[in-house]
């Protein structure tokens, strides 16, 4: 079979099932804009969480980075592509996240990779939650490691793989909020399992803007990843932890080595949006964040809010009908999600406007038939 014939054949599987998609141009600042067709919606899709891609402070900051460095580091943080705002970010995100050290990476994805691959080995056996994000599954698979994973939160599963470990290193591997489904891991109960058995712990806590919030000692054995793109509305990612791990990444991560530094405009941004979040402003952000999410689904841990509807056509069509009525949130597929799991994956920010949030639960109570939405 030639190239061309076998990508012919692979489209027509993708479109045969229900999965094709598209990149969409959304033009706008904020969650109202256009999309390339001319139709005018609200977007209640996006990982800006607390609204501060557009806040005034943050917009600043980026500006004048562009006017003090350019548009970008030209070079890898270990040769000469690194600027004093990469250092004080670093600094910030440790004493943000009570740890002795942080590292830069371009996006989360890379941390994650730069993570397991420096941890994991022939000789270690790494435990991944089954619904972990799919940059931990790629660094589970790049680490050389022996993978198990074990049911989602199935925290007795991960007690008997522990049990069966023999004498190898041990790397427990878990987002700390879920992306598709919204929920949030057992933090403390991963914690002590995974001291008990002297294991590294590994959380990626990339949608924790609702929380938890650990806070860990440095003689702890573990290593935390963030995202500078959804909570802080930049672009980049992290990694903290003590300073042994931490430096060790920096000599052995490959995606840290290897790659341009993150751009002297995103990492000024992510400074000055870390710096509104600590601010009594980002108190009430968070809170206003909070109560957009009680009004939909009260007490539900992050602002993700799935509504699974099934098949890959039944969730086109849910999300056809809110977007004919001005709302944009775009059907979750597989492979993003299991087959037979497809949904709707609503966002909500605290940019949102509670008329934004009376349409958006209008829209879905026409659909679903009842205010009270289906859960994953």
């Amino acid at each position: 079979m030639t190239w061309s014939a076998w990508a012919d054949r692979e489209r027509a599987a993708i479109h045969a099932a229900d999965r094709r998609r598209r990149p969409r141009d959304l033009d706008a600042r904020g969650p109202e804009g256009t999309l390339d067709d001319g139709t005018t919606v609200v977007s209640f899709a996006s990982n800006d969480y607390l609204g501060l891609t557009n806040h005034p402070n943050v917009v600043r900051a980026a500006h004048d980075a562009l006017d003090r460095w350019g548009t970008g580091a030209g070079s890898a943080r270990l040769i000469v592509g690194s600027r004093p705002v990469h250092s004080a970010l670093e600094h910030a995100l440790a004493e943000w996240k009570r740890t002795a050290r942080a590292a830069l990476f371009p996006t989360g994805f890379a941390a994650n990779l730069g993570v397991l691959t420096t941890f994991g080995g022939p000789d270690v056996l790494v435990l991944s939650d089954e619904l972990n994000h799919a940059s931990i599954i790629d660094g589970c698979r790049l680490s050389r490691a022996e993978v198990s994973v074990f049911g989602h939160g199935d925290l007795a599963r991960l007690e008997g793989l522990l049990a069966g470990r023999g004498n190898r290193r041990v790397i427990v591997v878990s987002d700390t909020v879920f992306s598709m489904d919204g929920d949030a891991a057992d933090v403390d109960a991963l914690r002590t399992i995974a001291a008990r058995h002297r294991a590294l712990l590994v959380l990626d806590e990339a949608h924790s803007v609702l929380g938890p919030h650990p806070t860990f000692a440095d003689d702890e054995d573990v290593v935390r990843v963030g995202t500078l793109s959804k909570t802080l509305g930049a672009l980049g990612g992290f990694v903290a932890g003590p300073a042994r791990y931490v430096e060790l990444i920096e000599n052995t991560a490959r995606p840290y080595i290897f790659t341009t530094a993150l751009s002297p405009a995103d990492t000024a941004a992510a400074l000055a949006a870390l710096a509104v979040l600590q601010s009594p402003a980002g108190d009430a952000l968070v809170a206003r964040l909070r109560a957009h999410v009680d009004r939909l689904r009260a007490g539900h841990p992050s602002p993700i809010l799935p509504f699974v509807c099934g098949d890959e056509h039944t969730a086109l069509d849910a999300a056809r009908a809110l977007l004919a009525q001005g709302l944009l949130v775009p059907a979750i597929r597989p492979p993003t999600v299991a087959p037979g799991t497809s949904r709707l994956r609503v966002a909500l920010s605290a940019a949102h406007t509670d008329e934004h949030l009376a349409r958006l639960e209008a829209a879905l109570a026409s659909i679903f038939g009842t205010r009270r939405s289906p859960t994953a």
